[in-house]
């Protein structure tokens, strides 16, 4: 414990967002990093619990050593603060940036004040890290001569190929799109994570010897049994079929998938040429988004940027409660009103609102929609009953579907290994990660759903020791775990 006093002296103080005039003008991220004598004072305010909620099962998937870190960025040991990071979080940069910070909602502090600023001091470690220089490449002590190879480069992907190669596997990693980094690269806008910091990383991986093939679609340029005479597989591939509005009028022009959407622009900004008539451009237009998560957030924060008309968000869920209720009580997860930046900059949205069809004759130019009541219904589970009267329309001339994800692709590679199944969410696996195909494992969004970027780099990291344990069998393991 850096300062016993530390959590009755100190405010929390969180990183500032940049002015929003200044930050829908462009596309660098949207915070400021804290003061290292800020983060100091921060990490001054963790009491080092007996028991840490924090990296807790209610807390952080990863389980990492937060009340440990805390302490060295408090008493500025900060190259042993990273090595505690790393020991548990191959991409803390990336979890500093993305993770919605459940480690936060379990923190003990949290019961009488404000929660200690958990991923602001992560984030810092990180940076500094390969600021200073700390963050090299990690080569193996020996070679194995085992081969694996990893479908898709997402987090889940990219943690179990780091800690594959560290522990000597040849390690190749397949990805169909045209650069490394899969939702990293071409689903998180620039003005959540600039795409610099995914490289450094992607960098680091190939100095160690992490070989990646681009432009590859496994089950298709690739097929099933070539990918299979590797010694192990490891199907990372992510969740990212979306989910469809199937209403009236779905087939009009000017619908489009949010990932479609963010996609498009990740590659715009990075230089690359999109045909004028594929662009889906929000400027001067009214944009309605449908979906009130992160994805949503990020669909409104980019159309926004592009210069948008307007920006309208709607969401079938009610309306969150302000602060906590006893549904969602420490150290669990709060559900309550969150507002993002892109609110902040510019986005209106409503809640309980049901879409009935989309309105106009080749490009859509409205949404008919009306409110709901949340009711309890058979088996006590709330279903949306339609206010009768409540019918309105909605113009809009863009509209993007960002209603969260079913599960992974099917069509390929599942089908030809023989995987795939009607409605299919999650590739099937036993404890230990393995599928029903000898040698081939799951891990990340394809195992387990569409998740959070803490629970794919947990994932990728457990199935990488399951891995080299079924490739070696031995107890070694442990000599690649939190090197840098």
């Amino acid at each position: 414990m850096g300062d016993p006093k530390g959590f009755i002296a100190v405010r929390r103080q969180d990183p500032r967002y940049r002015p929003v005039q200044a930050r829908v003008s462009d596309w660098l991220e949207l915070q400021e990093p804290l003061h290292v004598e800020a983060i100091r004072s921060q990490g001054a305010r963790c009491m080092d619990c007996g028991v840490p909620f924090c990296q807790s099962s209610f807390g952080c998937p990863l389980q990492n050593l937060i009340p440990d870190f805390n302490d060295l960025a408090f008493r500025h040991r900060r190259r042993e603060a990273l090595k505690a990071l790393h020991g548990t979080n191959n991409f803390p940069e990336f979890t500093g940036r993305l993770c919605p910070a459940p480690c936060e909602s379990a923190c003990v502090l949290g019961i009488i004040d404000e929660p200690v600023s958990i991923k602001a001091i992560e984030k810092d470690i990180a940076d500094r890290g390969f600021e200073k220089g700390w963050i090299r490449p990690v080569l193996p002590v020996e070679e194995t001569g085992f081969k694996v190879a990893i479908v898709g480069s997402g987090p889940a992907g990219l943690a179990a190929a780091q800690q594959l190669r560290r522990a000597g596997h040849s390690v190749t990693v397949f990805e169909r799109a045209d650069r490394p980094g899969g939702l990293l690269r071409y689903g998180i806008p620039d003005f959540k994570l600039e795409k610099h910091v995914l490289d450094r990383r992607l960098d680091q991986l190939r100095a160690e010897g992490v070989e990646f093939q681009c432009g590859i679609e496994a089950g298709k340029d690739l097929p099933a049994a070539e990918l299979m005479r590797h010694d192990a597989v490891l199907l990372a591939s992510g969740a990212p079929r979306p989910r469809n509005l199937d209403v009236p009028g779905r087939s009009l022009a000017g619908i489009h998938p949010a990932m479609e959407y963010l996609e498009q622009q990740n590659r715009i900004c990075a230089g690359d040429s999109i045909p004028e008539e594929q662009r889906i451009l929000a400027e001067g237009r009214n944009v309605l988004v449908i979906g009130g998560g992160d994805t949503g957030s990020d669909c409104a924060g980019t159309a926004i940027r592009q210069g948008a008309l307007s920006v309208h968000q709607i969401e079938i869920m009610p309306r969150p409660p302000e602060h906590r209720t006893d549904a969602t009580r420490w150290p669990r997860w709060p559900q309550v009103l969150r507002t993002s930046h892109s609110h902040e900059e510019g986005c209106s949205r409503e809640w309980s609102v049901l879409t009935k069809s989309f309105v106009g004759e080749s490009h859509v130019e409205g949404l008919r929609a009306v409110r709901v009541d949340w009711q309890q219904g058979p088996g006590g589970r709330p279903r949306p009953v339609e206010i009768p009267g409540s019918d309105f329309v909605l113009e809009t001339d863009l509209v993007l579907l960002a209603m969260g994800f079913v599960g992974p692709q099917t069509n390929g590679l599942l089908e030809e290994l023989g995987l795939a199944s009607e409605g299919l969410a999650a590739v099937t696996t036993d404890a230990s990660y393995r599928t029903a195909v000898p040698g081939l494992f799951a891990a990340g969004d394809a195992r387990r759903g569409a998740s959070l970027v803490v629970w794919a780099i947990r994932e990728g990291r457990e199935a990488a020791r399951l891995i080299d344990l079924f490739l070696r069998g031995d107890r070694r393991w442990q000599q690649v775990q939190g090197k840098q």
